[in-house]
C-alpha cells in the first residue's frame, strides 16, 4: 500500500482518537473503499491499548451478512497481527429450540447486526439486557464494570431501539458512514474527504458517461477495457447494472438489458442477475455459479478471478458487499436518494490492487483507479469530467519534460550525527507511555519516520528517538526550511535527473467557472470543449493564457508554443484513389502546449515545507516559444473566490510566502519561471520567480516577458 494511503488513513483514526476524550458523539465519515473497517478496527485497538475498562458495541446492517463480514476482518487482523488488542464476537441467535440465549462476558469487542435487537426478537427477551447490566454493573453486585462505547457502521440508517437505551447504557458514541445523515445531527468531526482518497489511490476516480449513452454502449466500453483489466491488473473486471423495484424491473430486464445481453456480440459474456428473493435469481454461468446455491453467489461474483462480466441488481448490493474487480456501473433505475447513490457508486469505486499498487505500471496505476458510472450524479454532487491529452500523445508529452523537486532530512546535513544529538539531549526524567510515543511517531511527516526506521535498529534506539521526537522534529525543520541546503533535484537510484510529463488522462470536478477551449494539450473524452475551474481567479488566468496563444512574439511567432497533433497515418505519402497524397497524420491540427495541472494522476509536483511536508502542484503549465517553462500557482484574496483565503488571513501569508521562496530556489535548480498571480479584485499582482531572483509584475508585463524573450517592459 502506497505511503500516502497509510498515512492518510492513520492520520484519520488519531484525530478520532484525540476528540473521544472530551466528546461524547463523534461522526467519522469516509468514502465507501477508503478502508473504513480497517480504520475502525484500527480505532478500536488503540482505546484498547490504553482503556482496559472499555468494551466496543459495533451495531451493524443486518442485510448482507455486514456484521458477519465485519466479524471475518476483525479475525484476520487479529490472526495477521495488526491489532493484538481485539477480542471481537458475533452476536447472534442461531439456538436450538427453548434454549435460552446468552452472550459471553469475555470479549471486548461485539458485533450487532442491527435487526437482531428489535421487538420480538430473541434479543429482546433478556438476553440483551442481561448482557448490557452485566457489563457495566459495579463488581461488588457481579459486575464488569466496564464503559461501553456504542459504534454505528452505516449510522445514516436509524437504530431507534439502541437510541432509546443511549443514555443508560454507552458511554460514548462513534458514527461511521460514506454518507452521514446530517438532519439527525451527524456532521462530521473527523473526515477522509473524496478527493483525499481518490489522491491516496484508496479510491477510484469516477469518469461519468454522457447521459445519451445506452446500456449497450455501458457493455461495449466494458468490452474494450476488459483484455487490459485482466492482462495488465491480472484481475476479471465486473460491470455492475442496476435495475429498479418492484413493477419497472421486470420491463427493464425484459426490454432494455436482455436484448442487449441476446446480441451476437454480447453473447460471450457472463451475468448474474441478483434480487431478493433467491427464486428470482438467474445467470448464464452454467458451469460454475449455476452449480453453487445463491446464497454462494454474491461471496464467488466478488472474486478477482470470477468468470462474472455482469452483475444486475435492484437494493441489493447498495451496502455492505465489497467487490473491488467492479470498475463499472450503470444505472437504469431512478432514485431519490442521495446517499442511496453514495452507496450503490462505492461498489465500484475500490482499488482492486491497493495492497500492492507501487508494484504496477503507470498504465496499470491508471487502470486501477478509474471507475465508469453511468446515470448517477446524487443532489449537490458536482460532476466529474474526463480528459485525456490529444491524439499521438507522445508529440506533448515529449515536449513538456519537467524536473521535480524535494526536500532533503537532516540526516542529510553533512555536519550532523543523529546519534550523537540524542545522546547530547538532556536526560528524560519523566518517561512517556509507549502508546504516546508511538502516537507521535505516527502523526509525524514522511521524513521523521524514515529517519527513525533508518536509525532505530533497536528497541532501545526506537525508545530514545521518540523520546526525544519533539526536538528532532524542531531541528529537522530548520535545516529542510534551508531551501538552498535541503531542496535537491528528484533523481533515480543512479543520481540521473528524473523527468516527468503531464499524464496521459485525467479527470476534473465541474465546479462552474467556465472557459471554452479547444486548441490546448487536453481534450474532454465526451468531445466537448467546455473546461470548469476550480476558483474565479483560476478562471481568469486560463483566459489569460488562452489569450497569449493568439499573440505573436517579436519573431513572428506564436507566444505558447504549438505541435502538430492527430493519428498517425499508416498510408502517409502514399497516392490514394482520388490521386491525392495521404497526410502524415489523420485530424491534423495544431495544439499550444499550455494546460491545466489536474491532480489526478499529476506528478508535476513540488516539496515545500510548512508545519510539515507538502507538495505543490502548480495549476496551470505551459511551454513558450522560446522552449521556457512556466509554472503558474494561482491565489485569489477576493471574497468570492472558492478558496477560504481572506486578504488578512495568516494561513494565507504564509503559505504564499513559503511558496515563495520554495519556487525561488526551484527555478534556480531546474531552470522553470514560477508565478504566483494572486487576483484582488479585478487587479493581478504577479510574483515571478526566475534564476532564484523575485519580480514583481503586472499582466501587462507578464505578456511582455512571454512574447520578448524575457524582456520584462
Amino acid at each position: 500500500m502506497l505511503k500516502e494511503a497509510i498515512d492518510l488513513q492513520n492520520n484519520a483514526v488519531y484525530s478520532l482518537l484525540e476528540q473521544i476524550d472530551y466528546k461524547e458523539e463523534l461522526t467519522f465519515k469516509a468514502p465507501t473503499g477508503s478502508g473504513k473497517t480497517y480504520m475502525m478496527a484500527h480505532f478500536m485497538n488503540e482505546v484498547l491499548y490504553t482503556q482496559k475498562d472499555v468494551i466496543f458495541l459495533v451495531s451493524t446492517l443486518s442485510k448482507g451478512n455486514l456484521a458477519e463480514q465485519n466479524y471475518d476482518k476483525f479475525m484476520e487482523y487479529v490472526s495477521n497481527g495488526n491489532f493484538p488488542n481485539l477480542t471481537p464476537h458475533l452476536i447472534n441467535t442461531n439456538i436450538a429450540g427453548e434454549e435460552r440465549l446468552f452472550i459471553p462476558l469475555d470479549a471486548n469487542v461485539y458485533l450487532l447486526p442491527r435487526d437482531l435487537y428489535k421487538s420480538g426478537g430473541k434479543l429482546m427477551q433478556g438476553a440483551m439486557q442481561s448482557f448490557l447490566d452485566t457489563m457495566t454493573m459495579n463488581s461488588f453486585f457481579g459486575g464488569k464494570e466496564k464503559k461501553i462505547y456504542l459504534i454505528k457502521d452505516e449510522c445514516h440508517i436509524a437504530t431507534n431501539n439502541l437510541d432509546s437505551i443511549s443514555e443508560t447504557y454507552f458511554e460514548k458514541i462513534i458514527n461511521f458512514s460514506a454518507t452521514p445523515n446530517l438532519k439527525r445531527g451527524q456532521n462530521p468531526d473527523v473526515e477522509i474527504t473524496d478527493e483525499d482518497a481518490v489522491l491516496a489511490k484508496l479510491i477510484k476516480k469516477v469518469e461519468l458517461g454522457d447521459d445519451t449513452d445506452s446500456v449497450g454502449d455501458a457493455i461495449n466500453k466494458f468490452q474494450e477495457i476488459k483484455d487490459s483489466y485482466r492482462n495488465l491488473l491480472g484481475v476479471n473486471p465486473c460491470l455492475i447494472i442496476q435495475i429498479s423495484n418492484k413493477d419497472k424491473a421486470d420491463f427493464e430486464l425484459n426490454n432494455i438489458i436482455f436484448p442487449e445481453l441476446n446480441k451476437v456480440e454480447h453473447q460471450g459474456l457472463k451475468w448474474m442477475l441478483i434480487v431478493d428473493k433467491d427464486s428470482n435469481c438467474d445467470t448464464n454461468d452454467v458451469f460454475k455459479a449455476k452449480k453453487l446455491p445463491v446464497s454462494k453467489w454474491k461471496d464467488y461474483a466478488k472474486e478477482n478471478t470470477s468468470t462474472i462480466d455482469i452483475i444486475i441488481f435492484k437494493m441489493v448490493i447498495s451496502e455492505g458487499w465489497d467487490i473491488p474487480r467492479a470498475c463499472m456501473l450503470y444505472q437504469v433505475r431512478e432514485t431519490q436518494s442521495v446517499q442511496l447513490d453514495e452507496q450503490v457508486m462505492g461498489r465500484v469505486r475500490r482499488n482492486p490492487r491497493l495492497m500492492d499498487f507501487e508494484d504496477l505500471s503507470k498504465e496499470a496505476q491508471d487502470l486501477a483507479t478509474t471507475a465508469w458510472v453511468w446515470g448517477i450524479v446524487p443532489e449537490g454532487k458536482k460532476k466529474v469530467y474526463g480528459v485525456k491529452l490529444w491524439d499521438e500523445p507522445t508529440d506533448i508529452t515529449e515536449e513538456i519534460k519537467l524536473k521535480t523537486t524535494k526536500l532533503k532530512p537532516l540526516t542529510h546535513k553533512t555536519d550532523f550525527d543523529l546519534d550523537e544529538f540524542i545522546d547530547n539531549q538532556p536526560k528524560i526524567s519523566t518517561y512517556n507511555n509507549i502508546f504516546d510515543l508511538y502516537k507521535k511517531l505516527t502523526k509525524a511527516d514522511s521524513q521523521i519516520k524514515e529517519m527513525c526506521y533508518e536509525y532505530a535498529d533497536t528497541y532501545d534506539k526506537w525508545w530514545k528517538f521518540t523520546e526525544n521526537i519533539d526536538k528532532i522534529i524542531i531541528e529537522n525543520s530548520k535545516f529542510t526550511c534551508d531551501y538552498e541546503k535541503s531542496m535537491e533535484i528528484v533523481t533515480d537510484d543512479l543520481g540521473n535527473h528524473i523527468s516527468k510529463t503531464v499524464q496521459l488522462q485525467s479527470s476534473y470536478v465541474d465546479n462552474g467557472n467556465y472557459v471554452n477551449i479547444g486548441d490546448w494539450i487536453w481534450k474532454r473524452r465526451d468531445g466537448k470543449d467546455k473546461f470548469s475551474f476550480d476558483s474565479e481567479a483560476e478562471r481568469e488566468w486560463a483566459t489569460i493564457l488562452k489569450d497569449l496563444s493568439s499573440i505573436d512574439t517579436q519573431e513572428g511567432k506564436r507566444a505558447i508554443k504549438r505541435v502538430k497533433t492527430g493519428k498517425r497515418n499508416p498510408n502517409a505519402g502514399m497516392i490514394n484513389l482520388f490521386g491525392e497524397i495521404e497526410p502524415e497524420r489523420i485530424n491534423e491540427s495544431n495544439k499550444f502546449l499550455w494546460g491545466k495541472n489536474y491532480l489526478v494522476g499529476s506528478e508535476i509536483k513540488f516539496e515545500y515545507y510548512l508545519d510539515g511536508l507538502h507538495n505543490s502542484y502548480p495549476d496551470f503549465i505551459m511551454k513558450d516559444s522560446f522552449d521556457r517553462i512556466h509554472l503558474f500557482e494561482v491565489k485569489s484574496v477576493n471574497i468570492s473566490s472558492s478558496v477560504n483565503y481572506g486578504f488578512d488571513s495568516m494561513q494565507y501569508k504564509m503559505k504564499v510566502e513559503e511558496l515563495k521562496r520554495c519556487y525561488k530556489q526551484a527555478s534556480k535548480l531546474t531552470g522553470y519561471i514560477f508565478y504566483l498571480p494572486v487576483l484582488k479584485d479585478e487587479i493581478w499582482f504577479i510574483t515571478q520567480l526566475i534564476d532564484g531572483n523575485e519580480n514583481r509584475m503586472t499582466k501587462e508585463q507578464f505578456t511582455n516577458f512571454v512574447k520578448n524573450k524575457g524582456k520584462n517592459q
